[in-house]
């Protein structure tokens, strides 16, 4: 991951890029030089699996210039924190471990000398696998030894030399990964005079990871596929008023695109002429069209459909809403979720473990036992090659990257695997009510004057006062009118309303709350509320420093999803709470509504966190919310889901979990998503280690054999990729 110090440059201020004294030497004068650091993100085409990323870590251990190693093995991205001038020795040094590096620009992975490699090698696979059968043949049929041997090492010298290669050099590096392993292995074979078996082994473990290999492709292709959603031209307004097609990449901020019907949306913008219906279901996943007309967002990625339209374009290509979700699934592709980290954990017990029971199983039952060197040295090469823990390793991965590429495609934006597996275990959904249970767009239904003012329309004031405020309750009341009074000294109250002086006067426009707490209610005024909110509307009052003034009701409408979502979040067995700063009677008839477990009114925003903190003793809780004053509670939830983040740069950037439209049934749809995710990972893990298992025992009891060890091996690397992918089609 990135360096924060390589991010936010040294503290003396001076550029990353540069050299910077960070402390003084002894007499005081000289201070000490220490290169700064910077992040360089390298495409490695070799790089797919653990057994590079040990390798790598291993080369670079001891270099000082490299201080940070973060490895996207779906992705095929390294990650390196290292001294500025220090880039082309890394480059050196990866392409001694027999990988090439490039440095990754954009959002595409480089292309070049990709397109034959595949074809090249599987043509080679394919005649290795015709002179093994012969080896096979020339056994069976008893023939001479040479033709079975000449075979043999003619199928191995086609498709292993390769995997000789990169177990030499693990070798070297003092480490022994699953190339070293296979190597020791056929050669052992070949040594013993098992001709076939050793070009069949060889030849089976290369087509197996080819295999892997494309099945790892669906993985990255799954997340690349994103970038294909943006066409590669857009059509913008010249200054001369013609029309040019020009490299999406090359329009800037404030251009004028045209958009025809059936065309998809080149770049975030605000339509300026024109209207239309836009699908933004390959962003958001809903089924819908939106209907677009001049003022609207419209998104990169997105479809229109019927009409015609110009928009002019808010945010370049590379910050768009769209390559803002691929660089956040992409980040989340590379950390590691907690079942992953166990996972590596035990894999560097494992490994050594198996090496030294094959050593023991090809030493002590001739030596203490009287056994025959040849059967249990044999053993012992199948050992090697079960020792191997790819299956295992990889398992982890791949299920975690289908799983974030699925929500992705859905519109739900996960910002790490940790929360993609602990989205199974919530078991409180707490949610605010204002913008994610309802529209956020309250309308005014009751307007009351309790005491008229000499000279100045109380009402008026009110509007006035309203109109500074951004809260949707606010501003209901604020569209009653058109014309304000100045308004001086205003200021915000937070969960309660706000003040301001109007002609002198100061004045409070708020909740129940704060007439309670400035003195100013009556009994006769607590039955007028009461009556109101017991009907579910918000009751908003405008008072001077003596009474009040004005009554207002306001009510908002549910949404249409929230009934469903709650039902779908109770039959999944997570339980409901509503936490809105509205009064307790409004909660309550809301929360009938839609059938919420639990509501609790008047929550101001520690409140709130107080509220999940209890909530978090009784299981893991997630927090919905949209707004500031849900940020502490959303903070302090295991989970936080912020609502409507499409297009906006801090729900994408802080939320653990970000929802691109305001459709809560979402979030039974990423529940039910984790436990999937979790089910797999559970039957991925029992499947690498059940193989193994099994096959270890085999081949101890002198049933095993190098065939069996390949399954268990690359075999077991299939069966746990392939069920992994199976999260794609959630």
């Amino acid at each position: 991951m990135k360096n924060n110090a390589a991010e936010r440059g040294c503290a003396c201020g001076h550029a990353q890029e540069k050299t910077c004294g960070q402390g003084e030497e002894a007499n005081g004068n000289s201070p000490l030089l220490v290169p700064a650091h910077i992040t360089s993100k390298l495409y490695i085409e070799q790089m797919d699996c653990p057994t590079e990323e040990g390798l790598i870590r291993k080369a670079f251990a001891h270099k000082s210039e490299v201080s940070a190693l973060d490895f996207n093995l779906i992705q095929r991205i390294l990650t390196v924190t290292h001294e500025a001038e220090s880039l082309p020795l890394i480059m050196q040094t990866i392409e001694e471990l027999g990988m090439k590096a490039q440095l990754f620009v954009d959002q595409a992975e480089p292309q070049a000398a990709q397109v034959t490699a595949p074809q090249k090698s599987l043509r080679l696979l394919v005649l290795a696998g015709i002179a093994a059968i012969g080896a096979e043949i020339a056994e069976w049929m008893s023939g001479p030894e040479y033709i079975a041997a000449g075979l043999a090492l003619l199928a191995v010298m086609i498709c292993g030399l390769g995997t000789y290669r990169k177990g030499w050099i693990s070798v070297r590096q003092g480490s022994l990964n699953i190339n070293a392993l296979m190597s020791i292995a056929v050669t052992g074979a070949l040594i013993l005079r098992q001709w076939p078996e050793a070009a069949m082994v060889m030849v089976l473990f290369t087509l197996a990871e080819w295999l892997e290999a494309k099945s790892l492709d669906r993985a990255r292709n799954a997340i690349r596929s994103l970038v294909q959603l943006v066409p590669e031209l857009a059509t913008v307004r010249q200054q001369d008023g013609s029309w040019l097609e020009i490299p999406v990449r090359q329009v800037q901020i404030g251009e004028v695109v045209r958009v025809k019907p059936g065309e998809r949306i080149a770049l975030d913008g605000e339509i300026v002429a024109g209207q239309s219906t836009v699908d933004q279901g390959p962003i958001t996943g809903e089924s819908l069209p939106v209907d677009k007309s001049v003022g609207d967002q419209v998104y990169a990625g997105t479809i229109n459909q019927s009409g015609s339209f110009e928009f002019k374009v808010s945010a370049a290509a590379a910050q768009s809403t769209l390559a803002r979700i691929i660089r956040v699934v992409e980040d989340a592709q590379g950390a590691r979720s907690p079942t992953q980290r166990l996972v590596d954990r035990f894999a560097r017990i494992y490994t050594p473990a198996v090496l030294m029971l094959s050593i023991a199983v090809a030493v002590i039952p001739p030596l203490v036992l009287g056994g025959g060197w040849y059967e249990w040295v044999y053993r012992a090469l199948v050992l090697l090659v079960i020792a191997c823990p790819c299956a295992l390793v990889i398992s982890t991965p791949v299920t975690i990257v289908s799983g974030l590429t699925a929500a992705a495609r859905h519109g739900i934006l996960i910002k790490g695997g940790v929360y993609l597996e602990e989205g199974h275990k919530l078991s409180w959904l707490a949610l605010d009510k204002t913008g994610t249970i309802t529209h956020g767009k309250p309308a005014l239904t009751d307007t009351v004057s309790l005491l008229a003012l000499d000279g100045i329309d109380a009402n008026l004031i009110a509007v006035s006062l309203a109109a500074r405020s951004d809260h949707p309750v606010s501003q209901a009341i604020a569209r009653t009118a058109v014309s304000h009074l100045p308004v001086n000294e205003f200021a915000a109250i937070l969960g309660r309303g706000v003040s301001g002086t109007v002609n002198g006067v100061t004045y409070q426009l708020g909740n129940h709350r704060l007439m309670h707490e400035s003195g100013v209610c009556s009994p006769g005024l607590e039955a007028q509320i009461n009556a109101l909110e017991k009907q579910g509307k918000t009751v908003i009052m405008l008072a001077n420093s003596a009474q009040v003034l004005m009554l207002y009701a306001v009510a908002d409408t549910l949404k249409d999803s929230s009934r469903a979502a709650i039902e779908a979040l109770h039959q999944l067995k997570v339980k409901t709470v509503m936490l809105t700063g509205d009064n307790a009677h409004t909660a309550a008839a809301i929360a009938t509504q839609v059938n919420i477990n639990e509501a609790r009114g008047n929550q101001l925003p520690e409140d709130k966190l107080r509220a999940i903190e209890h909530y978090a003793q009784q299981g893991k809780v997630g927090m919905v919310g949209d707004g500031i004053n849900d940020a502490p509670a959303l903070a302090r939830a295991d989970i936080g889901f912020a609502m409507g983040a499409m297009g906006t740069d801090t729900a994408i950037e802080t939320a653990d979990v970000a929802l691109m439209d305001d459709d809560l049934r979402k979030i039974p749809l990423f529940i039910g998503l984790s436990r999937a995710t979790h089910k797999l990972l559970v039957q991925n893990i029992s499947l690498a280690l059940g193989i193994k298992a099994l096959f270890l025992g085999l081949t101890i009891l002198g049933y095993g054999s190098m065939w069996m060890a390949v399954l268990a091996d690359v075999g077991a690397s299939l069966l746990v990729v392939a069920n992994g992918l199976r999260l794609l089609r959630y």
